[in-house]
Formats: C-alpha cells, sequence, structure tokens
C-alpha cells in the first residue's frame, strides 16, 4: 500500500499539495486527475521521493519512503510526462537495462527482465531499435517497458497518453490494462479519461491542492467536469473524441 499522511508541499509561496492523505492498495488502478498546477503530478513524486513533503509523512507497505529511497523506488516504478526525460540509452535494449544493472543484478538476471518488460510492452524482437527512430507511442511504451524491469509493485505513468494518436492510446491502454490483470498496481495521473474509465477502478480528483473527488469515473462525472476532466460520454466509448 501506498499511503500519505497529511501531506503538504510547497514551492516557495506557492501550496501545490495541501494536508493530502489516502491509500493505494497493491493491485488497484487509479486515475489521479484535475486541471494543470492541481498538485496531481507533485503528489504522485511523493510516493517514490522525487518530492520531500515539507510537512506529512508517504509510506510504502507501511515503510516511510525518506528511510529508504531505494526500496521505494524500486516498488514504485515512475514514467514522466515526456517519456524523453527518462531515457538514458539510444537503444530500446540499453535502456531498459538501465535500472536492473544499477541495482547490481547478475547478466542473467537483466537479461530475463530485459525480455519480460519489452513482452510486456508488446516490444519483443526490437531491442536493438534506436529509441529516436521510434514513434510516440512506441517511445512511451520503452519507458513503461524501463520502469517495469525494476519489477514495482505500484506504476506511476504521468500524463502517459498526451500527444499519442488513437492507435497509440489504445495500445498504451491495452498494455496498462494487462498490466494490471497481471497484478501490477496502476497510477495514471491525466486530465483525460478516454481509455482509462473502462479499467480504473477508482478516481481521485484534485484542485488547489486537495482531493476534492474519490469514487469511480460515473459517479463522479459532474464533479470531473467542473476539473476540467474530459469523461467520455459512455465507458463503452473510451475513443469519443474530447470537446474543441
Amino acid at each position: 500500500m501506498i499511503e500519505t499522511r497529511s501531506v503538504v508541499c510547497r514551492y516557495g509561496k506557492t501550496t501545490a499539495v495541501d494536508g493530502v492523505s489516502l491509500r493505494v492498495g497493491r493491485g488497484e488502478y487509479v486515475a489521479v486527475v484535475g486541471p494543470n498546477g492541481s498538485g496531481k503530478t507533485t503528489l504522485v513524486r511523493t510516493f517514490n521521493g522525487l518530492e520531500t513533503p515539507e510537512r506529512g509523512e508517504v509510506l510504502v507497505d507501511d515503510k516511510p519512503v525518506g528511510e529508504d529511497l531505494v526500496a521505494a523506488r524500486q516498488a514504485v516504478g515512475m514514467v514522466f510526462q515526456d517519456p524523453r526525460d527518462s531515457f538514458v540509452a539510444a537503444t530500446v535494449r540499453a535502456d531498459v537495462a538501465f535500472g536492473p544493472r544499477n541495482l547490481g543484478l547478475p547478466t542473467e538476471a537483466i537479461q530475463r527482465r530485459i525480455e519480460e518488460a519489452l513482452a510486456a510492452v508488446n516490444l519483443e524482437g526490437r531491442g536493438d531499435e534506436r529509441i529516436d527512430e521510434l514513434s510516440g507511442g512506441e517511445r512511451e511504451r520503452v519507458a513503461i517497458a524501463g520502469a517495469l524491469a525494476m519489477n514495482p509493485d505500484y506504476l506511476v505513468l504521468d500524463e502517459p497518453l498526451t500527444g499519442l494518436d488513437e492507435p497509440a492510446r489504445r495500445a498504451v491502454c491495452s498494455r496498462l490494462a494487462a498490466l494490471h490483470e497481471a497484478g501490477t498496481a496502476i497510477i495514471v495521473v491525466t486530465h483525460d479519461l478516454r481509455g482509462i474509465t473502462a479499467a480504473a477502478e477508482r478516481v481521485i480528483g484534485m484542485d488547489d491542492g486537495r482531493v476534492v473527488v474519490d469514487t469511480d469515473a460515473v459517479a463522479a462525472r459532474e464533479q470531473l467536469a467542473a476539473l476540467d476532466v474530459y469523461v467520455p460520454p459512455e465507458a463503452n466509448h473510451e475513443t469519443s473524441r474530447p470537446p474543441p
């Protein structure tokens, strides 16, 4: 379980997260939504110590994040809003290998994790391809594979669908749903629930640094619309286009 207890994060005089307490259980699929500046990205970055709260506490599986950052970052994988921010190598295989190699794993274990991670995002046999020659959706899947190679219990993705065309969006959403079915907790930060409502079990809505909604997308439709979050007209019509 990821748990935040009265977490406060500030940037100068601006309060980004204002006393947030919540829990995300193992195996949950959660969407964290809200307008720009609502605090959602800052909040999820506290889950593995990328942001340190000014007040409050964050625990992963009952252990305070600040006491063991390595353990927190193994348990909570993070995929950034722009996947290019996380790439450290030129080829798919080398990038996915980076995390396991830094854990000091033996070569056999690293190779096994690479193959399993690439299979999970449907990129088998493409380890030698250059990342800069991939499409946006493929780069997003490489970023997810890099996080998966750390064998996280929780996978956090910050706006993973932004800028993707419809086929790429569907491919990424399908991969996330499959990972969830396999037991990985999925936490998606987004302002557009297309492709997410059918899979997400819970929606956490944020505004001005606080949690203002915590339910499912259908029950919270009007509240989410007030937060400038796009909810598809029906859960079964995930590919509906948002209004211009």
